[in-house]
Order: C-alpha cells, then sequence, then structure tokens
C-alpha cells in the first residue's frame, strides 16, 4: 500500500517537530556521538514554517500520524539554522541557482521503504516546474545514502557547528535536473 504525500499545513507543525525530533534522536546514533545527536534534536530537528507557508514542504501520513517530511525552498537557505532568519531569505534565480532540499526526516521505524524518495521526486517535480535546473541539500551523515542512491553528488563536506558549540560532520550535495 503506497503512502500518499500531501502538502503540510500549519496545523501539521506540532506533529512534524515531534517527527523530526525522534527521528534524529533515534537515527543519529548510527554516525554521530551521543553529544552530537542530542545537540541535533536541539539544532537541526526545527521546523521552518517558511516551508510550510510557501507551500513547499511535504508530509507523508498513516492515519494521524505523521511518519516522513521534507522538502524544497526557492529560497537562499540550505537549512533551518542557516541564512537569515525565517521570512527573510531572498529569492533564488532559477536561471542560475540550484533549488534546495530541505528538511527530510523520516520515522525510523519506516526507513528504506521509498518514502524518502517519494518526498525527493515531489520536490523535483515542483522545482522544475518553477524553473529550477538543479537541486542542492546540505545531508546529515543519516540521509547521505538516500540522496547518493537519487543521484545527488557530493560536493564538499562540511563541518556544522551549532549554537551550543557542537559540531557535525554534514556533505554538500548537488545534482542537476538536465539529465533525468
Amino acid at each position: 500500500m503506497s503512502t500518499p504525500l500531501r502538502l503540510a499545513t500549519q496545523d501539521d507543525i506540532a506533529a512534524i517537530d515531534a517527527l523530526m525530533k525522534a527521528s534524529t534522536r533515534d537515527l543519529f546514533p548510527r554516525v554521530y556521538d551521543a553529544r552530537q545527536t542530542a545537540s541535533s534534536v536541539e539544532h537541526i530537528a526545527a521546523v521552518d514554517p517558511q516551508l510550510v507557508d510557501d507551500g513547499t514542504y511535504f508530509v507523508a501520513c498513516e492515519g494521524a500520524d505523521v511518519i516522513a517530511c521534507g522538502g524544497w525552498s526557492r529560497r537562499d537557505k540550505l537549512y533551518t539554522g542557516s541564512g537569515a532568519t525565517a521570512g527573510e531569505a531572498r529569492l533564488l534565480d532559477p536561471a542560475s541557482e540550484p533549488a534546495r532540499v530541505r528538511a527530510m526526516f523520516v520515522r525510523a521505524d519506516r526507513t528504506r521503504r521509498g518514502l524518502g524518495t517519494k518526498i525527493i521526486e515531489a520536490c523535483e517535480e515542483a522545482a522544475r516546474a518553477e524553473g529550477f535546473s538543479a537541486l542542492a541539500l546540505m545531508a546529515t551523515l543519516p540521509g547521505l545514502e538516500l540522496y547518493s542512491r537519487y543521484g545527488f553528488a557530493v560536493v564538499d563536506h562540511v563541518d556544522v557547528t551549532m549554537p551550543d558549540g557542537v559540531s557535525i560532520v554534514c556533505a554538500a550535495m548537488a545534482m542537476p535536473l538536465a539529465d533525468r
């Protein structure tokens, strides 16, 4: 049975936040230590309401439970903690800049079932419809396999330092849409 995607609404924000935190708490220990995981729960697993407001954020639900979420952005912000505050990030130029894939999370007991791929496909389709010819993202290590399998290439490895001084290794990734 296929789990349908829909655009997230403001009413979903609490459930999205809970999913982000649970997913990070459950999946990050596979590649990050306890301190990095705890810091990531606080600083990475945070909803960016601008994505919901922009109509570019998707959720997959089983009944009333949000089991996967993720989206894309036409704004110059790779992740919640980067760049300007919500609502202030400048719009990207689709002719010369990649759209951003953002805030992908799947409940730990629902990984490897195609939900992440389904969300990336929806992001790709929507970004292409707005004239973008490439996608970019900042991957935490638990998501690296999914993004690589989908066709993203690592551009650089980056140490992301969170507000509490804890750092995690991430991968800046990109993918042209013209080849797909």
